[in-house]
C-alpha cells in the first residue's frame, strides 16, 4: 500500500518505520516546510494519508487531500468534532478514519470503560473522577482520549451528564491533568463512594502502540468509504 505522511515529527517518523515494516510504501511526507509536496507525484499516488499535526491546520490538511481524492486517517485531536466535517466529506465524497487514540489496548479501555459506567450507573453511591498524564510536549487538555472516555461515561449513565476541569457537580465528571516529562499517555478512572474507590486505567509504556494502530487504521480505510472509527475497526476485528 502506498501512504503518504501528513506531519513528520516524532510520531509520522515512528509511523513510517511501522508502515515500512509492515510492507508498506511511503510515498510523500509533507512538512509546515514543504507544503507544496500535495500537489507532488508522490502524494497524488496515495493509497491513503496518514495525519498527525496540530489542532490550527489539521482541518486545512484534511481538506488539500479531500480534494485530491486522497482518503485520510487522522489522530490529530481538539480540532472539533468529526460531525463538523460531513459537509465537507460530502462535498468531497471523501473517507475520513478519525479517533483520539489509535492504540489497541485503548480502544479495549474505551469497551472496558462503558461496560463499567453501565454497571455503576445502578449504584448511585459511586461518583466518577479521571486524571490524565502526558509529556510536557502536548499542549491541549483534557487529552482527546480522556475525552472519549467521558463521553463514554456520559452515554452509559443518566446521572452524568458533562466533564468538566473546573469545580465539579453531581452531574460533571472532573477531568484533571498532568504534562510531566515524556509520558506517553497514561488515564486513571475513579469510582469513588465514601466507603471505597474503584479504580480503571491505561498506562502507555511507549508511542509506538499509537504508531501500530494508525498504520492498521490506514489498511482498513483503503477501500472503504465515508467517515471510519476505530470502533467499527475493532468491532469487524472481533466479529
Amino acid at each position: 500500500m502506498k501512504i503518504a505522511l501528513i506531519g513528520y515529527g516524532k510520531m509520522g517518523r515512528m509511523i513510517e518505520n511501522i508502515a515500512r515494516q509492515r510492507g508498506h510504501e511511503i510515498v510523500a511526507a509533507i512538512d509546515i516546510n514543504n507544503q507544496e509536496d500535495f500537489d507532488s507525484e508522490g502524494f497524488l499516488s496515495a493509497d491513503v494519508a496518514i495525519e498527525f499535526t496540530v489542532p490550527s491546520t489539521a482541518v486545512a490538511n484534511y481538506e488539500r487531500a479531500f480534494q485530491r481524492g486522497i482518503p485520510v486517517v487522522s489522530g490529530t485531536t481538539a480540532w472539533g468534532k468529526v460531525e463538523d466535517l460531513r459537509p465537507m466529506i460530502e462535498k468531497y465524497d471523501a473517507t475520513f478514519f478519525w479517533t483520539s487514540n489509535f492504540s489497541v489496548g485503548v480502544n479495549i479501555f474505551f469497551a472496558v470503560n462503558r461496560y463499567l459506567a453501565r454497571i455503576m450507573n445502578h449504584f448511585g453511591q459511586y461518583h466518577p473522577d479521571m486524571l490524565e498524564i502526558h509529556h510536557v510536549h502536548k499542549l491541549d487538555h483534557p487529552s482527546g482520549t480522556a475525552k472519549t472516555l467521558a463521553e463514554g461515561i456520559i452515554d452509559e449513565t443518566t446521572r452524568i451528564e458533562k466533564w468538566t476541569e473546573d469545580t465539579p457537580d453531581a452531574n460533571s465528571i472532573f477531568i484533571d491533568h498532568r504534562r510531566e516529562g515524556e509520558v506517553p499517555g497514561t488515564h486513571i478512572i475513579n469510582w469513588k463512594s465514601p466507603v471505597d474507590t474503584i479504580t480503571l486505567g491505561h498506562e502507555a509504556n511507549s508511542r509506538e502502540g499509537f504508531a501500530l494502530g494508525a498504520v492498521i487504521a490506514a489498511e482498513y480505510t483503503k477501500g472503504r468509504h465515508g467517515i471510519l472509527s476505530m470502533e467499527q475497526l475493532m468491532g469487524d476485528i472481533l466479529k
